[in-house]
């Protein structure tokens, strides 16, 4: 009996043995590369090659290896030597759109804008959903000042990968800059919520404080003047073609956000507090909700209902005037860590079936 028990035992362990040795080397090539992305991020980049080398050699099907060892290449201003691991990954059956990205931001940087702008294209065409793919693309006609085709890009990245900051940045950065501003305050507000605690974050901030600023006009002690879009025109077409007809936005969201100032007399991060809380009330209480529906403006509801919009006003707008906020600050901290715990527990829900875009309305 004892007998047969320790030869069942060898078996077992010669057996666990055999299913280790056939791990090992997957796991072995794992921890080369955790190892390698940390010396990458280090900038020791020799060192993390020479390690990444080692993971592929042991686990060669891994196409994550391979892009690391790409992305490492990219970072060491080697860029052929990028573009050449990265194309023997086209034909892998796990191939995604990140490698195509890296094929062109590679040729980018050795100023081959059309090489750059083929390999965007051809990612686009098999990974037609891609967010990053959309961005470069976009990036593409930015640099070449082709603002209308750059955004473009941008917003259907924000179609086809609403969950992916970065289209948002720009389209907020260009909109802002042009005569249909309430786009980019729109798109802007939006980033900085999937986007919290960044650079970018803080630059949309001012952005968005500087926008209010300089299209939010008193013109004297009773009158005053919004300009955020220009295009307020319907198509006579919409009359006879549809019994019910939609205003465009600009002439929901002007005449709504004109009623929310009236009581103001200047505009500062205190002031846009109160004109931003005051918009929402009056855009739900006119049901414009229903016939313009906004995840965003769905959110600030819902923060209003929770008693944190003040506070998430002035996170937003905090940026525009960094004295003011810390002034504000100091007397609303209790406020301040309250909405913060709030606000780590409920971000705005955005999904491909509920997420904002200009071309809904």
């Amino acid at each position: 009996m004892t007998t047969k028990i320790r030869t069942f035992g060898i078996v077992i362990l010669l057996f666990s043995g055999q299913l280790a040795f056939g791990q090992s080397n997957q796991e072995i090539a794992k921890e080369k590369v955790m190892e390698a992305i940390e010396l990458m991020d280090n900038g020791e980049l020799s060192k993390s090659i020479v390690l990444l080398k080692e993971a592929i050699k042991l686990d060669p099907k891994n196409i994550v290896y391979s892009y690391e060892l790409a992305l490492a290449h990219t970072y060491n201003k080697d860029y052929n030597e990028s573009i050449k691991v990265l194309k023997g990954l086209l034909k892998h059956k796990n191939v995604y759109d990140q490698v195509y990205q890296l094929i062109g931001v590679n040729y980018s940087y050795l100023e081959q804008p059309e090489k750059a702008i083929e390999f965007f294209d051809k990612g686009l065409e098999k990974f037609p959903n891609s967010g990053i793919l959309h961005l470069e693309r976009g990036n593409m006609d930015l640099f070449a000042e082709k603002y209308e085709t750059a955004i473009k890009y941008y917003e259907n990245g924000i179609k086809v990968a609403p969950n992916f900051p970065s289209n948002y940045y720009w389209a907020s950065k260009i909109y802002c800059n042009t005569t249909e501003e309430v786009w980019g305050i729109l798109y802007g507000e939006i980033f900085m919520n999937l986007e919290r605690n960044s650079q970018r974050t803080a630059e949309i901030s001012k952005l968005l404080f500087d926008t209010y600023l300089s299209e939010i006009k008193f013109t004297s002690d009773t009158t005053m003047s919004v300009s955020f879009c220009q295009q307020m025109f319907m198509d006579i077409n919409s009359f006879s073609n549809s019994k019910e007809t939609k205003l465009p936005f600009c002439m929901v969201y002007e005449p709504t956000l004109l009623m929310s100032i009236v009581s103001e007399k200047e505009i500062n991060i205190t002031s846009l507090d109160r004109i931003r809380t005051t918009f929402i009330e009056n855009y739900f209480k006119m049901g414009h909700n229903k016939t313009h529906p906004n995840v965003l403006f769905e959110y600030n509801k819902k923060i209003l209902e929770s008693g944190h919009l003040e506070t998430y006003n002035h996170w937003i707008l905090m940026k525009g005037d960094e004295d003011a906020f810390g002034i504000w600050y100091e007397a609303n901290e209790n406020k301040w860590n309250a909405f913060v715990e709030w606000f780590t527990e409920n971000p705005i829900l955005i999904d491909q079936d509920n997420f904002f875009h200009k071309d809904q309305y």
